[in-house]
C-alpha cells in the first residue's frame, strides 16, 4: 500500500568521505579557462570542430584568367613569332665629326734633346704644398737615444754597479734586544688539547618555589552555569552563509 509520506529518494544527509569542491571558495570568474569556440587560444585538450570563414567579394573584372582582356599579338603563334619583318623609326644619328691631323708647325723638335740626348738633372722650385701643416713628420730632435752610461744600457755593455742601502735595523747594532718577547709573553697550553678532558661543572643561579604572589582564579572566576560539556545544552540557532549552486534541491512531489 502506498503511504502518506511523500518519497524523496534514497539519500540522507550523511558526513562527505571526502573534500567536495562546493563547499570551499573557488575564484569565480577570475580562473580564466581557455575557450572552446575559434581557433585563438583554443583549450588545447578538447577537439576543434571545421571552420568556414567568409572570403572577399572578387571584383567583376578576373585578372587571373587569360580572358577576353588578356590582349595576345597578332604575330604570335603557338610555336612563336612568325617570320615578318619589322621595323621602328629611331632618331637620326649624328654626323661625326671631321679629323684635324696636326700641321708641321704644330711639331717643336727643340724640346727633344732631353729625351734623345743626355742632359745635366735640373730642378724647380714648386709651391708649398697645402696638407703641409696637417702632416707633421717628426724632426732629427724628436728621437731619442738609448743611454750610454750607468746600468740602464741597450746596446753597449756596462761595468757592474753598486748603491748604498738603508740601514736595517733587525740584526743591526742598534737593534734593541728588550724589546723581544719574554717568557711570559707566551700562552700556556691547555693541556685539554693533547690530553684527555676531565669533566666540568659549573654553578648555575638559585630556584625559587612559586609562592603565593601569583595570581590564581578565585570562585567567583569560575561560571558551572556555562559548562555543557558535561551538561545538557538547550538548542541554539545562527544566521548561516548562503547555501552554494551546487547543492541538490529538495525534492517533494516525486510521481509514482
Amino acid at each position: 500500500m502506498p503511504s502518506a509520506e511523500v518519497w524523496v529518494g534514497n539519500w540522507r544527509p550523511h558526513r562527505p568521505r571526502g573534500p567536495i569542491a562546493a563547499l570551499y571558495g573557488s575564484p569565480g570568474p577570475k580562473y580564466g579557462l581557455p575557450g572552446l569556440t575559434g581557433s585563438s587560444q583554443h583549450d588545447p585538450t578538447k577537439l576543434k570542430a571545421p571552420m568556414f570563414s567568409f572570403g572577399a567579394r572578387h571584383s567583376s573584372r578576373c585578372e587571373s584568367s587569360p580572358g577576353p582582356s588578356y590582349l595576345i599579338p597578332s604575330n604570335v603563334t603557338r610555336v612563336g613569332r612568325d617570320g615578318t619583318p619589322a621595323f621602328s623609326l629611331q632618331s637620326r644619328p649624328k654626323e661625326p665629326a671631321v679629323f684635324q691631323a696636326p700641321g708641321p708647325g704644330k711639331y717643336s723638335p727643340e724640346h727633344s734633346e732631353k729625351a734623345v740626348f743626355r742632359s745635366a738633372p735640373a730642378f724647380s722650385l714648386s709651391g708649398r704644398c697645402k696638407e703641409f701643416n696637417i702632416i707633421q713628420t717628426p724632426g732629427p730632435a724628436s728621437y731619442t737615444l738609448p743611454p750610454v752610461l750607468g746600468s740602464k744600457t741597450v746596446a753597449t755593455c756596462t761595468a757592474p754597479t753598486y748603491s748604498f742601502s738603508g740601514r736595517s735595523k733587525t740584526g743591526g747594532f742598534s737593534e734593541d734586544l728588550k724589546k723581544t718577547p719574554g717568557p711570559a709573553a707566551y700562552k700556556v697550553v691547555d693541556p685539554c688539547i693533547y690530553s684527555k678532558k676531565p669533566p666540568q661543572f659549573s654553578m648555575t643561579g638559585r630556584n625559587f618555589p612559586t609562592g603565593e604572589t601569583t595570581q590564581k582564579p578565585g570562585p567567583g572566576a569560575h561560571y558551572p552555569e556555562q559548562v555543557t560539556f558535561t551538561k545538557a545544552k538547550a538548542p541554539s540557532f545562527s544566521f548561516g552563509l548562503r547555501h552554494s549552486d551546487y547543492i541538490l534541491p529538495l525534492i517533494e512531489n516525486v510521481p509514482e
